[in-house]
């Protein structure tokens, strides 16, 4: 009778074992399935994130020689810049706010944001009003979109050190040209400024 009674644990125990062991295993091709999951998927993740960050075009920008980039109060006698719309140089202390504008902003408060990283599409007045709204999808944190009465050409794309200038042909924007002048230049000024700049 004793026999059987510790025949009967000894088995009770071989199975429990058995089962922590097939649980344990289970347990741990899940964790494995799980695991493997996530680094696909961030795989993915970063795969898409490339392809939408990956430039489709030439560049046509061209580099601008570097003026110092010195602060000055406003009123200040300014020196000829070396492009138009300028991309370096003596500018104003204060930014200006990114985004699309309306209104005419001084030249000098938008090289600060140039120094920032930020980019610069000038319009010159004279585009048509749905080029002015396709201009609207532009606006972000590291984009100031004004119009320009100076500018030679019907839109100049500026970082800093950089210059992109072109008329509208057909009354059509070339939207890739811009996202990739963009995409290559923001965050490539002097001074590392994340986000948006404030200021006027």
């Amino acid at each position: 009778m004793k026999q059987e009674k510790r025949e009967i644990r000894r088995q009770e125990k071989e199975t429990g074992q058995h089962a922590r062991r097939r649980n344990l295993f289970v347990r741990k091709i899940r964790n494995y399935a799980i695991i493997f999951g996530v680094i696909a998927f961030a795989g993915y993740g970063l795969y898409l994130l490339s392809q939408s960050s990956a430039t489709k075009g030439e560049d046509s920008s061209r580099v601008i020689p570097l003026m110092e980039a010195t602060h000055v109060t406003v009123g200040s006698q300014l020196p000829e810049y070396t492009s138009n719309p300028p991309t370096s140089g003596p500018h104003y202390g204060q930014t200006a706010h990114s985004g699309f504008r309306e209104e005419t902003i001084p030249d000098q408060h938008i090289i600060h944001n140039l120094e920032h990283g930020d980019i610069w599409i000038a319009y010159h007045p004279r585009v048509a009003d749905e080029i002015k709204e396709e201009l609207k999808q532009f606006g972000a944190a590291k984009v100031i979109i004004t119009p320009r009465e100076a500018n030679e050409t019907d839109i100049a794309l500026a970082a800093w050190g950089r210059l992109d200038v072109f008329n509208i042909e057909n009354n059509t924007l070339p939207v890739e040209r811009i996202k990739d002048f963009i995409k290559r230049y923001t965050n490539k000024g002097p001074e590392k400024v994340p986000g948006a700049s404030g200021g006027i």
